[in-house]
């Protein structure tokens, strides 16, 4: 903790500039226990689909060994549904950003034993990987599949969909490219609404404020299902890139 004292007309109390200039982050660590298969994953399979950041561009034509559409999912969690992408649409290359070590360790098992060869994963802050790695237009389509609500009014400043965040997407994006997000949480969609409707170079599929049903690449979660029994609504929410 750092000392709260005063002396003279200094202000002690006063965070240092790194404290104060520190971005907020939308997720918080907590990796819970990894299974044994999933620490021998990263063994296993890391060095087939796992990249390390580096802070650098990256070639990814190089990465996959081809030129196709590339795809980034953000915030995969236990990978089922990227796992599920990557098996059903082969002839795109996708990237899921992650920061929980158990659902990477759960996915890289998943591509290994699939022979994915179209699925690589980062470990890392996805604003980072973002921000150096990935290049501007380069990305034709960004997945964000229920992205923690931070539902207490006081956190909702932590919430990843933030006009910052939007408009990184939109230089990373081609024109033409898709965003794709979806929510269980009415209070977040709204939230969506309002910093996607006010992006210039977004345009929503299903008009102002508009959503559309689940599409076929996007799978069905068993919380979503258990979600819907009980009456719970989805917003699935596309925007064009301009």
């Amino acid at each position: 903790m750092m000392a709260t004292g005063m002396s003279g007309d200094s202000d002690d109390s006063a965070p240092p500039a790194a404290l104060r200039n520190r971005p907020i982050r939308s997720f918080v660590l907590r990796q819970g226990r990894q299974t044994v298969a999933q620490k021998r994953a990263f063994e296993l399979y890391w060095d087939a689909h796992g990249l390390d950041y580096t802070a650098a561009p990256r070639d990814f034509d190089a990465v996959f060994g081809r030129r196709a559409p590339r795809v980034l999912e953000i915030g995969f969690g236990n990978g089922e549904q990227l796992r599920f992408a990557a098996q059903r649409e082969p002839g795109r290359d996708f990237i899921g950003v992650e920061v929980h070590g158990p659902g990477v360790g759960r996915l890289l098992n998943g591509a290994g034993e699939a022979g994915l060869a179209n699925l690589r994963v980062y470990q890392h802050d996805a604003v980072e990987v973002l921000q150096h790695e990935i290049a501007p237009a380069s990305l034709d389509e960004v997945r964000i599949y229920f992205p923690d609500p931070w539902h207490k009014k006081r956190h909702n400043k932590r919430r990843l969909v933030q006009p910052g965040f939007v408009g990184l997407l939109c230089e990373r994006l081609r024109p033409g490219g898709l965003l794709h997000l979806a929510t269980d949480w009415e209070n977040y969609a709204e939230h969506m609404w309002d910093v996607l409707d006010a992006e210039p170079r977004l345009h929503n599929r299903a008009g102002a404020r508009g959503f559309v049903p689940r599409p076929e690449w996007r799978r069905q979660t068993h919380f979503e299902t258990r979600g819907l029994k009980l009456g719970h609504g989805v917003w699935d929410l596309l925007y064009d890139r301009t």
